[in-house]
């Protein structure tokens, strides 16, 4: 596997320029399984402002592989983003304030890895669905198959989708409070 780290220590004054392809390898060892594969590049600008502080920008572009929602199939999701950090040096290690990351003065580099996955994974939508007819047609029909034996579960809904709570004497308790709000 290739190796994602940044060798502060041993980088110049000034800045400095590494690129990282994102390949199957990388996107294999993210769990939960919700990226299945991709191609993204990363281009990282360092720029050493002293012996304990820099800058670091990251500019990822490509696609990755990620499920549907709505039919599980595989479909792809345009990557083009771009994240800037600032690492200083200090007593331990300290990632509590947003774009700020404090590393303990003895490391030597930064395994960039975490912060290339996360980019990546921060740029999917909680909701990720194919384009309008992009499904899977079979899984979709099999889905509506379902939907439609759980129909009896179904009529005991009211038009606000809640349960109708019926006569069952064990769901006064919940009846009163949806009284009262």
């Amino acid at each position: 596997m290739a190796s994602y780290k940044l060798p502060l220590k041993r980088l110049s004054l000034g800045v400095q320029e590494f690129t990282y392809h994102l390949g199957k390898d990388f996107f294999n060892d993210i769990e939960p399984l919700e990226v299945r594969g991709g191609n993204v590049d990363a281009v990282v600008s360092v720029d050493r402002k002293s012996d304990d502080i820099y800058q670091i920008e990251m500019t990822l572009k490509g696609e990755i592989t990620i499920p549907c929602d709505r039919c599980l199939d595989d479909m792809q999701w345009a990557v083009d983003t771009s994240y800037d950090l600032s690492v200083k040096e200090g007593d331990e290690y300290d990632d509590s304030v947003d774009n700020v990351l404090t590393i303990p003065s003895h490391w030597r580099e930064l395994d960039l890895e975490p912060l290339l996955r996360d980019t990546v994974l921060l740029t999917i939508p909680i909701k990720h669905v194919h384009p309008e007819g992009g499904c899977n047609a079979q899984m979709l029909e099999r889905l509506s198959q379902h939907m439609a034996a759980d129909e009896p579960l179904r009529s005991g809904r009211e038009d606000t989708g809640s349960y109708n709570l019926g006569d069952d004497p064990r769901w006064e308790a919940l009846r009163k409070l949806k009284d009262n709000n």
